[in-house]
């Protein structure tokens, strides 16, 4: 069986503390915090076998792409 890959997406606007994830099919969670709902959420994520695959920044935003394998 091979191996595949499911992609997701958390977004964090640090001045405005907006957070937004974005997950296969469409489902998009929002919400607000700071450093510590940031730690919150990736552990979540991380429970549910996501692990960063990528992080930008620039400005007030920081950009993180996740990623888990899917059979």
């Amino acid at each position: 069986m091979q191996k595949s890959w499911e992609y997701a997406t958390l977004e964090w606007l640090w001045d405005s503390s907006n957070l937004r994830v974005n997950l296969p099919q469409g489902e998009e969670q929002k919400s607000t915090g700071s450093y510590a709902e940031v730690v919150a959420v990736l552990n979540e994520l991380g429970k549910e076998g996501w692990e960063v695959a990528t992080c930008v920044a620039g400005g007030n935003w920081l950009f993180w792409t996740l990623q888990r394998s899917s059979f």
